[in-house]
């Protein structure tokens, strides 16, 4: 280890027994082009931290969320991941929404021997690149297309041919890759691949492209706000694919200002708060819901706001487990963690190269169809 790293990582144990709180810091985009995304699941990450201190906290000391704002940018996400560490000296971390961000940070963690629980990012690199501090409870892309595997042959129309609408960085082409490699196992044909800047509000030249190719499905991958732009451009211009969304992530903006009537689209996600009985563990979803509520959110939120909560729950559990609220130690407990979470049962397998393996759980997830604003669970 650095020596650098070294002496954060004594400074960090040091101040965590002195202190009166248990921090965990936070780092995600809550400015910039996914600060919608971002922002709902701090908000989760709070309702778990204020459900948790309701309880007596977590060693007998109150649960503090240190966070910082990566504002939608990788080299943002690397400077608050440090300042979290060498400022704040907290012994554990949550983040950083995007697969671009969670990669760019990774290298830190392992220079400073800090864990870090990614709750949104989907990249398979994450978990096989070799860092042993990194443990994931959001599925890869390839998990979540392995779901939507056993789902494909009932749809009517079946699905024979599918194009892709990707975000151009790690999680949008590394889902476009994972779900592709599964249509095409299934003897689905694949048509046309676009791809759109994270920031890109005009998709109109994608869509016109896609709109001649023959294909019955088209694939969309992007966060809240574009996935909104792009079901409200592609039912504008009468794009005629029935649209299927991946990553997770809600165009809640459409329930309220739905797109052209009669248009429906359809969305994986992790979490349905519309079927809260269908939950694994409906007790659990019901208390983060009701936190939720609580603090008067806007309610499709929760299918991002959850991935919060159940990180914060999980890395609780973790220092609990461990005794102490030291980095090493955390680490060490992360891989005994068992516990009810929002999204299903919380627990890590190994993976990625043998003695520098990252944790990753086994996500539940749920198919929404969004149609004239109304959703409804399949």
């Amino acid at each position: 280890m650095h020596l650098a790293g070294a002496a954060a990582l004594l400074a960090s144990a040091m101040t965590a027994q002195a202190q009166d709180t248990v921090k965990i810091g936070i780092s995600e985009p809550l400015t910039g082009a996914v600060a919608a995304s971002g922002t709902y699941v701090t908000e989760g990450a709070k309702i778990a931290a204020d459900v948790i201190n309701k309880k007596g906290g977590v060693l007998g000391k109150p649960l503090e969320l240190v966070i910082e704002d990566n504002k939608s940018n990788p080299r943002e996400a690397v400077n608050s991941v440090e300042k979290l560490i060498l400022r704040d000296k907290v012994p554990v971390l949550m983040g950083a929404w995007s697969s671009t961000y969670t990669l760019a940070v990774m290298p830190k963690l392992e220079e400073y021997g800090v864990p870090m629980v990614v709750e949104t990012a989907s990249s398979g690199k994450i978990t096989t690149a070799g860092n042993p501090w990194i443990f994931r409870t959001s599925p890869t892309s390839e998990m979540e297309a392995k779901a939507f595997a056993s789902l494909v042959d009932a749809y009517d129309p079946a699905i024979k041919k599918v194009d892709f609408l990707s975000v151009n960085n790690d999680w949008g082409l590394g889902a476009a890759t994972e779900f592709k490699k599964m249509f095409e196992a299934k003897g689905i044909a694949i048509g046309r691949m676009e791809t759109m800047t994270a920031d890109a509000t005009d998709l109109s030249a994608q869509l016109a492209a896609l709109k001649g190719t023959g294909s019955d499905t088209l694939i969309i991958t992007s966060g809240i706000e574009q996935l909104t732009l792009a079901i409200r451009q592609a039912s504008e211009q009468k794009v005629p694919q029935r649209v299927i969304t991946t990553g997770g992530s809600f165009p809640e903006l459409l329930l309220k200002a739905p797109a052209a009537k009669g248009y429906a689209s359809q969305h994986l996600v992790f979490f349905a708060p519309w079927a809260v009985e269908k939950a694994k563990h409906p007790e659990v979803a019901k208390e983060f819901m009701e936190g939720w509520t609580a603090k008067g959110l806007d309610f499709p939120g929760q299918t991002e706001g959850f991935r919060g909560y159940d990180a914060i729950l999980t890395i609780a559990e973790a220092i609990r487990v461990a005794g102490k609220a030291e980095p090493e130690a955390i680490r060490e407990a992360l891989w005994k963690v068992d516990l009810a979470g929002v999204n299903g049962d919380i627990a890590f397998a190994k993976v990625g190269p043998e003695g520098k393996e990252s944790g990753q759980a086994a996500p539940n997830v749920y198919v929404v169809e969004l149609k004239d604003g109304v959703p409804s669970v399949k």
